[in-house]
């Protein structure tokens, strides 16, 4: 077979004692993404029969093996994960080891597997359904994970958020059981740093829209609207087992959205942390509610900057699919550096304007502002409009996870589930911290 099929396609085959070979040809000019997607293709039918251990041989021109092996490694433990499964069936085992031909590296690709670790963590905790996953749960898996990797941990529970006065998240907690919900704070404290930043992630462990029920069709696979808090849990995950030397943040928001009698409705009117009334327009939006007070909260310690993740308004996947996710910053190098920190690690974003001339469209006449408009144009920009009024003159940076589920995987990634925002997040990271 030629070079150039092998470019586009790779091909897989039965070799002597019926071990399986994939072949490719990588081109390096072509965008990370897609080299990633073209490894994913051929590391995926290996990686399908549960091997503990695989070889990986990388020929060519000696300036780019290491790239390419970081690569092949990055996209091979990605896969090689054991996932959430609750078939009786045998589990399968991760893959254990890999070998690595042709190009050696100093440090283990010590980076490509701490990307790994993070995403597939994300990956596992959004897969857990909404009955072994709750606010409850969520944050006792959250402790023990703090003890574990040396965090600092604080929980601000209802209690808590009653006497702060955060009254936007306390109002999306209305509809949780057992008042479980909080807002945890994870703190990472290298000795030596570069500099101070904050995560924010939205973990609402399941959205039924509220009052404003969603329809069946909408409401199927809501258990993953924890995503954005999982990213953040993946980033700092990474963070740490490369010991990058930052002051990091994380601020988890944690509840449900449910229907009760409790539930909060529409033509409330809200008063936030910082003291902003809000309007309640619909229940659906309970996103921005509780992210409002969580960056409150972040931006009150005066970090460099804040990087916020959710799977916030369907409005962004109809912008751009679910093939990337969008971000939207108060600050247009903010953004500019989220889109090159995408490309370089195959995570694809847009960037939108955020105009405050769209701030005419959350005009109220009873409070300082509407949550959110019915009619859903531009919501994207919209919440992100609404959400700027909460990180005061904090450089800050929002992605709108629309590429947190893609069908069939996306990139380095098989599951639909894609983990995406790990890689993302770290390279904005680094590039902030130069």
């Amino acid at each position: 077979m030629k070079p150039e099929a092998l470019a586009k396609s790779p091909v897989t085959c039965e070799a002597e004692a019926g071990a399986l070979e994939s072949w490719l040809v990588l081109d390096s000019k072509a965008s990370v993404f897609d080299q990633h997607s073209l490894l994913r293709k051929a590391l995926l039918p290996l990686l399908e029969e549960h091997p503990s251990e695989i070889d990986i041989a990388v020929y060519g021109a000696a300036s780019l093996r290491l790239q390419v092996a970081e690569a092949a490694v990055y996209v091979a433990w990605l896969n090689g994960a054991a996932l959430p499964d609750y078939k009786t069936k045998k589990k399968a085992k991760p893959l254990a080891r890999i070998r690595l031909h042709g190009c050696l590296s100093p440090d283990g690709f010590a980076r490509a597997r701490a990307l790994a670790e993070g995403n597939v963590m994300t990956r596992e905790l959004t897969m857990l359904p909404p009955n072994e996953l709750t606010p409850r749960s969520y944050r006792q898996r959250i402790a023990v994970l703090a003890r574990r990797e040396g965090w600092g941990i604080e929980e601000l529970d209802i209690k808590k958020l009653r006497k702060l006065k955060a009254g936007a998240f306390l109002a999306v907690a209305r509809g949780s059981q057992h008042e479980d919900a909080a807002i945890v704070h994870l703190s990472y404290a290298p000795k030596k740093t570069k500099g101070h930043y904050a995560l924010v992630g939205k973990g609402i462990c399941f959205d039924t829209g509220g009052h404003n029920l969603k329809p069946a069709r909408y409401m199927h696979n809501m258990h993953d609207d924890m995503n954005g808090s999982a990213v953040g849990l993946g980033l700092l995950l990474a963070a740490t087992r490369l010991k990058l030397p930052l002051r990091l943040d994380v601020w988890l928001a944690i509840a449900q959205n449910h229907l009760s009698p409790e539930a909060y409705t529409q033509n409330e009117v809200i008063t936030a942390l910082n003291g902003t009334t809000i309007e309640i327009v619909h229940t659906d939006a309970e996103g921005r509610m509780v992210l409002a007070d969580t960056l409150t909260l972040a931006a009150k310690a005066k970090p460099a900057a804040i990087l916020d993740f959710a799977t916030l308004t369907g409005s962004m996947a109809v912008a751009v699919g679910e093939r990337m996710s969008g971000v939207l910053a108060n600050r247009d190098e903010l953004a500019a550096t989220a889109v090159a920190a995408g490309a370089q690690c195959g995570e694809r974003v847009v960037a939108f304007p955020v105009p405050e001339d769209y701030d005419e469209a959350l005009e109220s006449k009873v409070a300082d502002v509407k949550q959110c408009t019915l009619d859903g144009e531009a919501d994207h920009i919209l919440a992100a409009r609404l959400l700027n009024r909460f990180v005061a003159d904090t450089p800050w940076l929002h992605v709108d996870l629309s590429a947190s589920r893609c069908k069939g995987g996306l990139g380095a990634v098989a599951s639909d589930i894609t983990g995406f925002g790990v890689g993302l997040g770290l390279g904005v990271l680094e590039r902030l911290a130069g």
